[in-house]
């Protein structure tokens, strides 16, 4: 079993930024990617980024493309999303998400096996 563990959530007003951590612990050893994905209020869920854990490779959604940054800390099994230049629009329940099988897929929820609880992301006007 695999665990996530997701921080850094909170209140920020427009303009502003947030780092988001998510921590795996467990059966870790063959993680091949992590990725992002956020809810907004009456809203489906969306896919944010993805990393790839050996060859870093990175993928975002266009909406976020030149404000977040994902990266990942191999040695802490712990993946990071940088969101700058934060918007109102961002404001969603941001979940960490862990891909064991490497299938090819990125923005499909059905790629990832595990997820985190989520934190709570709010930007105000």
């Amino acid at each position: 079993q695999v665990q996530l563990v997701e921080s850094g959530g909170g209140l920020v007003q427009t303009g502003g930024s947030l780092r988001l951590s998510c921590a795996a612990s467990g059966r870790t050893f063959s993680l091949y990617a992590m990725g992002w994905f956020r809810q907004a209020p009456g809203k489906e869920r969306e896919f944010v980024a993805r990393i790839t854990w050996s060859l870093l490779s990175t993928y975002y959604a266009d909406s976020v493309k030149g404000r977040f940054t994902i990266s990942r800390d191999n040695a802490k099994n712990t993946v990071f999303l940088q969101m700058n230049r934060l918007k109102p629009e961002d404001t969603a329940v941001y979940y960490c998400a862990a891909d064991f099988r490497g299938r090819g897929g990125v923005v499909a929820e059905d790629e990832y096996e595990y997820w985190g609880q989520g934190t709570q992301v709010t930007v105000s006007e």
